[in-house]
């Protein structure tokens, strides 16, 4: 199985060490490359081509946010996590609207930022539980960072509207599965069709969806 290739954005030196030793012991991720500033993690996401960056929001310089977006624009562009803390509302509804297709927060266990990477990876959204409520707070206060115009369902069949509840409320496809009694190839068909039908980028915008349409209440 090839491994997923990592790029860490951190100013933090001990936390990209702590990282590196982590993903070092997980035999399925290999860390392709580090960067200190947002600068860095543009330039080396075009060097390295890794498959995940996971990227700090408060760097010096160029931001966590503005790195996200210039990741992002690219042709081929990795998928961004950003870590971010419980203080930082502000920045992850911005990293969102950079592109973002996850998000982390820096007080979780290092294994479990481990497993985000490898959601992340397999396509999947990964958005911590405490991140998706501010979330949704972000998503009352602001424009929404779903495709302009109203939101709607028409044309949404109730296995998708089923689906779709299940991803605003943070399932994986294999939890999504589970619970509906299908397989995991079966739900990835769905989610496309979804992001089809409903103009989304990602799966991060699915869940805003999920929450603009009431299938999910805060």
């Amino acid at each position: 199985m090839t491994a997923v290739r990592v790029l860490l954005a951190d100013d933090h030196a001990l936390i990209r060490s702590a990282l590196q030793m982590v993903l070092a012991d997980a035999g399925d991720i290999e860390v392709a490359g580090e960067a200190g500033t947002g600068a860095d993690a543009v330039r080396l996401s075009r060097e390295l081509s890794p498959d995940v960056v996971l990227m700090d929001i408060r760097m010096p310089g160029l931001d966590g946010i503005e790195a996200t977006r210039r990741i992002t624009a690219e042709p081929g562009a990795p998928r961004v996590v950003v870590l971010t803390t419980f203080d930082d509302d502000e920045n992850v509804y911005g990293a969102l609207r950079a592109g973002a297709s996850g998000f982390l927060v820096k007080d979780m266990a290092l294994e479990e930022i481990v497993a985000g990477i490898r959601v992340v990876a397999t396509g999947d959204a990964l958005i911590a539980p405490s991140v998706t409520r501010r979330l949704i707070a972000m998503v009352v206060k602001h424009p929404s960072p779903v495709p302009d115009g109203p939101v709607s369902l028409d044309g949404v069949t109730e296995r998708e509207r089923e689906v779709l509840t299940l991803i605003g409320q943070g399932a994986t496809n294999a939890e999504i599965a589970e619970r509906m009694h299908i397989t995991t190839p079966t739900v990835k068909s769905h989610v496309g069709r979804l992001m089809t039908k409903l103009a989304a980028r990602d799966r991060v915008q699915l869940v805003i969806v999920a929450y603009r349409t009431g299938l999910v209440v805060p």
